[in-house]
């Protein structure tokens, strides 16, 4: 055998090799449920936000959210830029007209988000050499329920809340998953003890083997012959919407299913907050491409008709 034969060999073992690694890490993740296919507003090349549900998207986020999870890429001033949640085009009665309501700096409506918001800003040093707490600007950075990393373990069971400004961009089907997860909790089948703290939901990717009760485990931890491994995995969020928690003062449904498409709405618009923006601009763009294209063919044909 030739030393090309024996590196052809090698290499096919390696490939078979990683394959197979491969295959085993597959299973011992596990496989979550199919998520659910919501109809957005944002979604195909001419989608956009709808407003009122970022609206209530934020009340949402604001009111539920915010207990263990931050925003911490965004700042008020964002919630009133052109396409956000409360921007104005015009100031509403009772404003001075000296106010520029497009400004987001300037919206009322972002300012007295800002100086309510549940968690004040931490400034300073004071001219005692202090940090202190004071109310937000909209040009603050809306604040997280928590200092640091250290605090947030522990007040969540050495569980590290994500922060939610790019949740929908980090994760597989994005808003559909966000949204799947929000509404998808469910006791956990009674083939699998879930430790206290600990939550099952069948869209959360996780290895639910390892939570199978002991009579339904051969003498090798694997499951016995007939015993189905449940769908999805366990998470230490507890389920955070109930029908009823929060009043939408536009009559919208106050459901579970609700509450979870306009916090996603909302958390796909912080996440890609210029998104309107991109899609007419790229309208835009392939308008003029095409027509740039028919130009040049118009002109090739007429450059060269008189060559043939």
């Amino acid at each position: 055998m030739s030393i090309t034969m024996k590196h052809a060999r090698l290499i096919v073992l390696a490939l078979c090799a990683s394959f197979a690694a491969a295959a085993a890490a597959n299973a011992a993740a596990g496989k979550a449920k199919k998520v659910q296919h919501h109809h957005w507003h944002f979604a195909g090349p001419f989608g956009t936000f709808d407003q009122y549900a970022l609206q209530r998207g934020f009340q949402v986020y604001e009111a539920l959210c915010s207990n263990c999870h931050g925003v911490e890429l965004l700042s008020f001033r964002n919630l009133g830029q052109k396409g956000g949640p409360f921007y104005l085009d015009q100031c509403p009665a009772g404003v001075p007209e000296s106010v520029d309501c497009s400004n987001p700096n300037e919206n009322p409506v972002v300012k007295a988000i800002a100086a309510n918001y549940r968690f004040q800003v931490t400034d300073g040093p004071d001219e005692f050499g202090e940090m202190f707490q004071r109310p937000a600007l909209p040009s603050d950075r809306i604040p997280g329920p928590f200092a640091n990393e250290q605090i947030a373990r522990l007040a969540n069971n050495n569980a590290l809340p994500p922060d939610l400004s790019l949740i929908t961009k980090a994760r597989h089907h994005g808003p559909d998953y966000l949204y799947s997860l929000l509404v998808g909790y469910e006791d956990a089948p009674s083939t699998v003890e879930v430790a206290p703290g600990l939550y099952y939901n069948p869209y959360f990717p996780g290895d639910m083997s390892q939570n199978l009760k002991p009579e339904y485990v051969d003498e090798k931890g694997y499951a016995q012959e007939g015993v189905e491994v449940p769908l999805g995995g366990v998470l230490a969020m507890a389920p955070p919407l109930a029908d009823g928690m929060i009043e939408y003062a536009d009559g919208s449904p106050q459901t579970v299913e609700q509450y979870a498409a306009d916090v996603t709405e909302f958390l796909m618009w912080a996440a890609e907050p210029k998104m309107e923006a991109r899609k007419s601009l790229g309208f835009v763009t392939i308008i003029y491409l095409v027509i740039l294209a028919g130009l040049l063919y118009w002109s090739y044909r007429k450059i060269w008709s008189d060559a043939h």
